[in-house]
């Protein structure tokens, strides 16, 4: 079995763990991909926003910086993680209101194709907006069935796809198996079809690099407090490829998008470029911690967060073989570390009474049906030493719980 403490040293990242609260702490936290830790300067940074940029400026701060920060901090975003060049991506509303904004537009500019395709094992939010615009608009789905140990194969989507088909909805790594999907391959798939493609970010962004312009993306979305460590609830962000923004008509009409927002005229007229995307007022102080992850992400290289994140998976593989197999546990993620994102899950008929045990003695991972235990492990805030510990805790309590 191999030594934490060397891997730990060996680490070119390591140093960045003590910049997270808590991190020094005991507690194993295994559900990085649910919610990060915050960065350890941002509760400086919201205060000194509070005193000065909002209690000391009020209103001028929409002329000094506000007014463009969702937009700023998109081009930031895609430059350091997405692959985006700058005017395509920009923060907002939640992931779902986004999903919604995103699905609606596509289908509208897919006039005469009336199926979306989509994976029966896609994140729920995903899978109920596609069932809700459907319904809404009298089109059909059609699903594919995937393994929830794997994911959306090259294969079944050469078989869903069709001259129906308007939207295909694809997430980039699955939020169960942590299946890293081929993107570009699947991209051609749809656009050989004639479909738009939606990739959904959510569990990838800041921890696998993506290329969204170069594999030729129409669009994506993507929550920021997981791998972004933005917080509960801080905004998500959606990517419209260049080539989109003329002709995509988002149906969320706010004053925010309109053409002169503060001219407040009696009809809607959406302005140019991916601020037509905009509904309300964005979310100013939910965006200042996404904004000092992006320069922590910035700083260590998305290509070095992806290695790290690598070898964490692997350890924690090598850990459950060691560790756990011998109990019947078993990997529930791809072996192959090319097709596996920043999680790891482990399937055992016990392991939804491991996981309340483990929170009880400060181990935090998550379960997730059919009988999966998911092991989340931010890259800049984990260390090595730390899943040994956890791993060796799940084992303690699956012995106990398995009998």
């Amino acid at each position: 079995m191999t030594d934490p403490r060397e891997l730990d040293r060996s680490d070119p990242l390591a140093s960045f763990r003590s910049r997270f609260v808590g991190a020094a702490e005991p507690l194993v936290y295994f559900d990085g991909n649910s919610l990060g830790r915050p960065v350890e300067g941002t509760a400086e940074r919201l205060a000194e926003f509070v005193r000065r940029d909002w209690g000391e400026r009020l209103i001028r701060g929409w002329d000094e910086g506000w007014f463009d920060l969702a937009l700023t901090l998109g081009d930031r975003l895609g430059r350091v993680a997405l692959g985006a060049g700058p005017g395509q991506t920009a923060f907002g509303d939640s992931t779902t209101v986004l999903i919604y904004k995103l699905v609606r537009a596509a289908v509208a500019a897919q006039a005469g194709r009336t199926e979306i395709v989509i994976d029966r094992d896609n994140f729920p939010t995903d899978r109920y907006i596609a069932q809700g615009v459907a319904d809404e608009l009298g089109l059909t789905l059609r699903w594919i069935d995937v393994d929830t140990s794997a994911g959306v194969t090259a294969d079944l989507l050469a078989d869903a796809v069709g001259e129906q088909t308007a939207l295909v909805m694809l997430s980039l790594v699955a939020y169960r198996s942590a299946w890293l999907a081929d993107a570009p391959t699947l991209t051609r798939i749809a656009h050989d079809a004639g479909a738009l493609v939606l990739w959904d970010l959510s569990h990838s962004v800041g921890v696998v690099p993506t290329e969204l312009d170069a594999w030729g993306v129409d669009l994506a979305v993507g929550c920021s407090y997981k791998y972004l460590n933005g917080g509960p609830g801080s905004p998500a962000f959606l990517y419209v490829a260049d080539r989109h923004l003329a002709d995509l008509t988002q149906p969320i009409q706010g004053w925010m998008g309109a053409t002169d927002p503060f001219l407040m005229g009696p009809t809607y007229r959406p302005t140019q470029g991916i601020r037509r995307f905009h509904s309300g007022t964005p979310p100013v102080i939910g965006m200042l911690a996404i904004d000092d992850m992006v320069d922590l992400i910035e700083e260590a290289g998305i290509d070095a967060v992806r290695a790290k994140s690598v070898a964490l998976t692997a350890y924690a593989v090598e850990l459950a073989e060691d560790l756990l197999a011998p109990l019947g546990a078993t990997l529930a993620s791809p072996r192959d570390p090319a097709r596996r994102g920043g999680h790891v899950t482990l399937r055992h008929p016990e392991m939804q009474a491991v996981t309340d045990a483990l929170w009880e003695r400060e181990v935090i991972p998550d379960y997730r049906d059919p009988e999966g235990l998911r092991i989340g492990l931010s890259p800049l805030s984990t260390s090595f030493e730390e899943v040994h510990r956890g791993m060796l805790a799940v084992r303690e309590e699956l012995s106990r719980v398995a009998g």
